[in-house]
């Protein structure tokens, strides 16, 4: 929920958004850096107690899975808004810019396997598949992207860039962005891919406890 938004509601439902956001904020950091931190560390991290966000996150699964929700959530609003442009290969670069710049992967990377997926998340997971599917068929049309490459490599470009990381947030932007050009330009060269690229679902196992 935006800042703008929570003004507008009433004032202990504003107080709740706004705890809200910061249990999210502060979840993200924590477990990043260790996912196996305890969920009290979340509740210091964010400045709040922790009777205040068990009533919001009754267990720390609950608290994986809404934050890598909204990680996927994040990535169709990218994948959408790339979707309107019409050029196949800005849209689909801009995209991929745009979700490196969010950091959006490294959840992925990070929290895999942590927790049990619920239902409700599989509508999401399908659209983002059909989406980037959208975007690379459109990039191929525009005659500016590799015919070998697949859908399912955007997940290995994204991933690789979300290894990337150092003490200062900065300074891993600037490498993450340094390398996805790097990639970008990778897929724009003709030439034979080594191996065959992923199959599809091919990585779900990570998501199996």
């Amino acid at each position: 929920m935006s800042e703008t938004q929570t003004r507008r509601l009433p004032g202990r439902k504003a107080q709740a958004a706004r705890n809200d956001g910061l249990i999210l904020d502060a979840a993200r950091t924590v477990f990043l850096a260790d996912p196996g931190a305890p969920i009290a560390a979340v509740a210091e991290r964010a400045g709040v107690g922790i009777s205040a966000l068990y009533r919001r996150y009754p267990s720390k699964e609950v608290l994986l899975r809404t934050l890598c929700h909204e990680g996927l959530r994040r990535f169709n609003t990218e994948a959408d808004a790339a979707l309107e442009d019409s050029d196949g290969w800005r849209g689909f670069v801009g995209f991929l810019q745009r979700v490196v710049a969010a950091d959006v992967h490294s959840l992925t990377v990070k929290l895999a396997g942590t927790f049990t997926p619920s239902d409700e998340m599989w509508p999401d997971v399908r659209h983002s598949g059909e989406a980037v599917s959208e975007l690379v068929g459109r990039a191929h049309s525009a005659g500016k992207l590799r015919p070998d490459f697949t859908a399912q490599d955007v997940g290995l470009v994204l991933e690789s860039c979300a290894a990337i990381a150092t003490p200062d947030p900065v300074r891993t932007a600037e490498l993450r962005a340094r390398m996805l050009a790097v990639l970008v330009d990778g897929m724009s060269v003709e030439g034979d891919l080594p191996g065959p690229p992923p199959a599809e679902g091919e990585f779900a196992f990570r998501w199996q406890r």
